[in-house]
């Protein structure tokens, strides 16, 4: 996928996150050579079960709604740590102790670390003038 549609998704996937008051959101751009199954983790903290479980519905209506859909989901039920697996990025919605132990962004400290600003960067391509050619005589 291009870099430009995954950070698109990345940036609806936060939108979603905040929009159901996700706490302390991160976003990890894990590096090439790091042995990373994905490129991308979106990390945030709800502060119950119920709230954890809306932050992870939001993401995944919102995304469907470009018609991507995680390849895998894990802790749904628990909703300790919520797990959704898109292949190029991973969301992770925790409940602040489960963040605390696990500790992704300690684990994965040489990741670098993106502000949702960052993501609306994106390079966009503006329709080139047409060139001006010199006429030869």
């Amino acid at each position: 996928m291009k870099k430009n549609d995954v950070k698109r998704q990345l940036s609806e996937a936060i939108s979603a996150c905040q929009a159901k008051k996700a706490e302390d959101i991160t976003i990890l751009e894990l590096e090439k050579g790091s042995g990373a199954f994905t490129d991308y983790f979106v990390i945030c903290s709800g502060t119950n079960p119920r709230q954890i479980q809306a932050i992870s519905d939001e993401v995944e209506d919102r995304l469907e709604q470009s018609k991507l859909r995680p390849a895998h989901v894990e802790g749904y039920r628990q909703a300790e740590w919520v797990l959704l697996d898109y292949i190029d990025f991973v969301v992770h919605v925790f409940s602040e102790k489960s963040r605390r132990f696990y500790d992704l962004e300690r684990l994965w400290k040489s990741a670098k670390r993106l502000q949702p600003a960052d993501l609306a960067r994106t390079k966009t391509r503006r329709a080139r003038e047409p060139s001006k050619r010199r006429l030869r005589a």
